[in-house]
């Protein structure tokens, strides 16, 4: 079982936990839409998870929907007193599997309750505002509104820390004029590398930067440099990437997602990888030859 301490600690939400997390996304259907293919074996990755020391899960109630906290609750409940579960509103599932944005005030009080219900908490860890003002990335306009209503159900003490998903800059200095931000979760990978000046600053901060599709995604990253470098240090190419990120900034929280227990082993085993210091220059002109 891979010792994934060896990834080190940073805060989030009040609590220290792994910089190797696990993202519950894969659990849902193809799409992110409808039940597993394998139940038995969703339900088998987390526990193994969270047996082998990944104390930070990233889901959602519109994954599925439902599909994946429905699953976290029957694999895990009750929870372990160490593991911070981060959720995400801010959208919902159209037609045939569409996401669509899901701003109103009654949209997100239903989201948070919705999260709560289908995980068996009474309140929320951590509540990531996903901003959908563009499909392709961030895009620039005001979240002033509906982070004003998740900062309310924070007072309400349904929510205990907030968030910031697919923001840029400006509206992260928004949203701290209306609620401590403890994270903020954009794309991010070794390729696709538009946050770097921002990630820094939330590093001088000391504020969580997790990036989702830290693999690239739907589209898996490819790189000869980082297959050489893989070859050379008898790694996968996806473990390689996964370590520079661990390297690239100690506030990158990381969240792999798979529905294979090989493949939830490989990542976990990430956390040993190192990487020496010719391999992190080869990697860093990834982004380079990507453009």
């Amino acid at each position: 079982m891979s010792n994934i301490d060896q990834s080190g600690a940073f805060p989030l939400g009040g609590c220290s936990v792994k910089r190797l997390g696990y993202g519950a996304m894969q659990l849902a259907g193809p799409g992110v839409y409808g039940p597993p293919k394998d139940h038995a074996a969703a339900l088998a990755v987390l526990r193994e998870a969270v047996a082998s020391g990944v104390n930070h899960i990233d889901t959602s109630d519109f994954y599925g929907p439902h599909v994946t906290n429905e699953s976290i609750r029957e694999a895990l409940h009750p929870y372990r007193d160490d593991l911070v579960i981060v959720t995400k509103i801010g959208a919902r599932r159209g037609e045939g599997g569409s996401w669509l944005p899901a701003f109103s005030p009654e949209a997100l009080t239903q989201a948070v309750h919705d999260n709560l219900r289908n995980l068996g908490l009474d309140v929320l860890d951590v509540v990531n505002l996903r901003i959908m003002f563009s499909v392709h990335g961030p895009a620039e306009g005001s979240i002033e509104a509906p982070l004003t209503v998740l900062a309310g159900l924070q007072r309400q003490g349904l929510v205990r820390h907030i968030g910031l998903s697919n923001v840029t800059s400006t509206q992260i200095a928004e949203g701290r004029r209306i609620a401590e931000i403890v994270c903020v979760q954009n794309q991010y990978n070794l390729a696709q590398r538009a946050d770097d000046s921002l990630i820094d600053q939330l590093a001088r901060d000391g504020t969580a930067y997790v990036p989702f599709f830290p693999l690239g995604g739907f589209t898996p990253l490819q790189s000869s440099t980082l297959s050489d470098v893989a070859a050379r240090l008898g790694a996968t190419p996806m473990q390689v990437a996964l370590a520079w990120l661990l390297r690239r900034a100690p506030n990158i929280l990381l969240i792999p997602g798979t529905s294979s227990l090989a493949h939830l082993r490989e990542n976990l085993a990430a956390a040993e990888l190192d990487l020496p210091d010719d391999a992190l220059k080869a990697l860093d002109g990834v982004a380079s030859a990507a453009a």
